[in-house]
């Protein structure tokens, strides 16, 4: 019988994910993988299976690391920032 693994590490694992999906320099692939993370995780959250638990969490792991590789990729051939993330210069009536 497999045994889940332990809480502290199921979160340490989401804050790591969580972490590098928000370094994306990209804002179309940033918000996908903090949107996929967080379903993930909710998956995760919902599970009672130990063994289903225990294999999710592996797949999990092994998704973190290709995810940082992918983060560093994007962050070393970013392009420009989008119009829905320059927020600051956006001019409003009071401004005129």
């Amino acid at each position: 019988m497999a045994t889940p693994p332990a809480r502290k590490a199921v979160l340490d694992l989401y804050a790591s994910t969580l972490r590098t999906a928000k370094s994306f320099s990209s804002y179309n692939f940033r918000t996908y993988f903090v949107r996929k993370t967080e379903d993930t995780f909710r998956g995760m959250q919902a599970e009672q299976d130990p063994i289903k638990l225990s294999q999710t969490y592996s797949e999990a792991v092994k998704d973190l690391s290709v995810l940082r590789r992918c983060a560093v990729m994007n962050q070393l051939y970013g392009g420009e920032r989008l119009a829905v993330e320059e927020q600051s210069d956006v001019r409003t009536r009071e401004d005129a």
